[in-house]
């Protein structure tokens, strides 16, 4: 029997629309080191600690021998989402893939124990939580290519592939990188060519060099990792999402032959989705908590989802809302009031001391008075 094609048919045939294997070799330094030495981590100090293991799965696992690289398709077809409404990522319209995924992991570990005699102790699987660098396999493993924007790109799933790995001590024959064009088969932007548009589009140019991501500039994690305040330099650009950013995703050429994920594995939720500016910003702890149970929204708590409310309201330009912007500049939360202000000073340019008034005059945080003083990111969009 080919074992290895059985394992890789019955894992396939769980839900995972990529199932490819790669040795277990120690991967290079220099790129991890360089990005961690630049501070582009931001505040994720796990990735310090956990670098050396990135880099070396068998301080994950003694006596790892492959990885199995595994991708599922959240590609839903269609144009990116928004339509006026509050933005969410798109991954963020399904059940948290942490969650829903981590079933189809264990069903393979089965798998794997049935065909090779393995135990439990045998393999680890991870699916974006463990120090296992899951891009960096799955291009090892040929899934993709490091695109230049950091994403692993696929030519059959553009750039909408959810990764995990499973890490076992069973030797299996690893697949072939995609072939190179006459450089490195694992340099960034194998396939990308010229293009930059990711690049490019970024709103708050968090790329200091392709395929390098400066976190402290990204809306990604500003919007989900961060919990304190946003600067105020990167407000404006975040625009009117509210949780992840897909543009240095959408705009990515390859997404044109994407074709729509099976998502055996994902649980869509269309209330992210349908959710409209007056809900947003009359969303309640308990609100909060109904809508977005079991998605990855739920990270952010309610404190951090208000404040990005905030931000992309005042982004929007539509005066409409300036009503429940400014009920929020008296919120119970100081990190909610002080993104409210400069929503509202955002929409009501110089009119903003009326709408804020009685919310100044009540004022006593420090934090919170400090959005109050003259700031030009706060000045209304243009028309």
């Amino acid at each position: 029997m080919d074992r290895p094609g059985e394992l890789r048919r019955r894992i396939a045939a769980l839900g995972f629309d990529e199932v490819r294997y790669a040795a277990a070799a120690p991967m290079a330094a220099n790129g991890l080191r360089d990005w961690l030495a630049a501070g582009h981590q931001a505040d994720m100090r796990w990735m310090d600690r956990t670098a050396e293991k990135r880099l070396a799965p068998d301080l994950v696992l003694p006596g790892v021998r492959s990885i199995i690289a595994l991708g599922v398709s959240y590609w839903p077809g269609g144009g990116s989402a928004g339509g006026g409404r509050p933005q969410f990522a798109r991954y963020a319209l399904y059940s948290d893939y942490h969650d829903t995924i981590r079933p189809g992991l264990e069903k393979a570990g089965r798998i794997l124990e049935e065909l090779y005699g393995a135990c439990s102790a045998d393999y680890r699987f991870y699916v974006d939580t463990g120090p296992v660098l899951e891009r960096a396999w799955a291009a090892r493993a040929g899934i993709g290519f490091s695109g230049k924007n950091a994403m692993l790109i696929s030519r059959r799933h553009g750039n909408a592939l959810l990764l995990a790995a499973i890490l076992t001590r069973v030797e299996l024959p690893p697949d072939p990188p995609l072939p190179g064009r006459g450089g490195p088969r694992d340099a960034v932007g194998l396939f990308c060519g010229k293009c930059s548009r990711c690049l490019d589009a970024c709103p708050t140019r968090a790329f200091p060099a392709p395929g390098v991501v400066d976190a402290r500039r990204c809306i990604s994690y500003q919007t989900i990792e961060n919990r304190g305040a946003i600067p105020r330099e990167l407000r404006s650009g975040i625009g009117t999402r509210v949780f992840g950013c897909d543009v240095c995703l959408e705009v990515c050429p390859w997404n044109r032959f994407a074709r729509a994920g099976r998502r055996l594995l994902l649980a869509a939720r269309s209330g992210p989705a349908r959710l409209s500016w007056a809900e947003l910003l009359e969303m309640t702890p308990e609100a909060f908590g109904a809508l977005f149970r079991g998605t990855p929204v739920k990270r952010l708590k309610y404190a951090g989802f208000m404040r990005n409310a905030c931000i992309a309201a005042g982004n929007t330009g539509d005066l409409s809302l300036l009503p429940r912007v400014a009920r929020l500049a008296a919120h119970d939360l100081p990190l909610v009031r002080a993104h409210a202000v400069w929503a509202v000073r955002r929409l009501a340019g110089a009119g903003a001391p009326a709408w804020l008034s009685a919310a100044r005059a009540a004022e006593t945080d420090p934090s919170v008075l400090d959005e109050y003083a003259p700031d030009e990111s706060a000045r209304p969009p243009a028309t």
